[in-house]
């Protein structure tokens, strides 16, 4: 196997970390949503471990990119 063709499937599957933090997120805010509408009283207390959540799962997809960006042009 060329060198070439193993860092292009490298980066591939570095980016499959992508996919995870999508997943991730859809589950974060729906989790939120249950909550929020089975107790509304609540959902105001919970917003900022929302955000928290939200930005900690985006920061892993990142740096998932950041790996397979390293991978290709490294």
């Amino acid at each position: 196997m060329e060198a070439e063709a193993a860092k292009y499937i490298g980066a591939g599957i570095a980016c499959l970390g992508m996919g995870g933090v999508g997943i991730g997120l859809g589950n974060i805010f729906s989790s939120y949503l249950t909550g929020a509408l089975r107790n509304p009283s609540a959902s105001d207390g919970q917003f900022g471990r929302l955000i928290l959540g939200f930005a900690a799962t985006e920061a892993m997809g990142i740096f998932s990119l950041l790996i397979a960006l390293l991978i290709l042009f490294g």
